[in-house]
């Protein structure tokens, strides 16, 4: 392994460093440009044909010039195409946006389903997309893994990291899977919306015992009927109603997500 001086990195860029007295840049086209290398058109078209196939395409310079790529390919997992379409039968648009090269980017889109994408997008695009995505639909959940995706999670209603991914953006999101898993949004979804129909089932339990309850503790039926509510009742009644609350609460134990 050879040792690495002067490193630094470029967020949203590339990275620097010099290896055994060489200047090494690696990273976007748009960096090394910046750095004063010329890519040769036989470079970049490799480089094109590599990204057709989903991969990413990074790009290395030695000493000034231009040296060759560096592909990186994340295989997509068995279960994300399901994911994605149970994420759209619930009626939810899905976005990506990535760092990746506009080639990568759409093949990947056009393989999975996706419905909108934008690619060569540094960490502050992908924050304002959700501030400005917010201001335009009311609601935004965002999922990622990245050191690059903290400010988005952070940004979004309901941010969701991958629990296999680094620890700024768990730190950053408001929900993490244990795995990096997109079946995990799919359940994290549906078991909201089941507990939400939980809350306002018990909601209801604990009105009706109220509503029927403290009326005829009053004394309301006492001049057509003469009844009362006995003490003992009233406390077996309340004591029922927590009881209904809790009982009802345990069912999500038992609902298949």
């Amino acid at each position: 392994m050879l040792k690495v001086d002067n490193f630094q990195s470029f967020t949203g860029g590339g990275v620097s460093g010099k290896v055994e007295d060489h200047e090494v840049l690696v990273g976007k086209p748009s960096f090394l440009e910046e750095m004063k290398v010329k890519i040769s058109a036989e470079l970049l078209q490799k480089a094109e044909e590599l990204q057709m196939q989903a991969q990413t395409v990074m790009f290395v310079a030695v000493d000034g010039k231009a040296a060759g790529l560096i592909t990186v390919s994340d295989p997509i997992k068995n279960s994300t195409p399901n994911a994605i379409r149970e994420i759209h039968k619930l009626g939810l648009k899905i976005i990506m946006l990535s760092g990746d090269n506009e080639n990568t980017a759409q093949s990947v889109a056009k393989s999975l389903g996706i419905d909108e994408t934008h690619a060569n997008v540094t960490p502050n695009y992908k924050q304002q997309f959700v501030l400005q995505a917010k201001n335009k639909v009311g609601f935004v959940a965002m999922a990622g893994d990245g050191i690059n995706d903290a400010p988005a999670l952070a940004a979004a209603d309901v941010g969701i990291a991958m629990g296999t991914g680094t620890d700024v953006a768990m730190e950053s999101a408001d929900v993490t899977l244990v795995k990096g898993d997109l079946m995990g949004i799919v359940r994290a979804i549906h078991l909201s919306h089941a507990m939400m129909k939980n809350i306002r089932q018990n909601l209801f339990f604990a009105f009706i015992y109220n509503a029927l309850g403290i009326p005829i503790a009053a004394g309301l039926l006492y001049p057509f009927t003469g009844l009362l509510l006995n003490p003992i009742i009233a406390a077996f009644a309340m004591s029922l109603s927590s009881v209904s609350v809790i009982a009802n609460a345990l069912r999500l134990r038992h609902i298949k997500l």
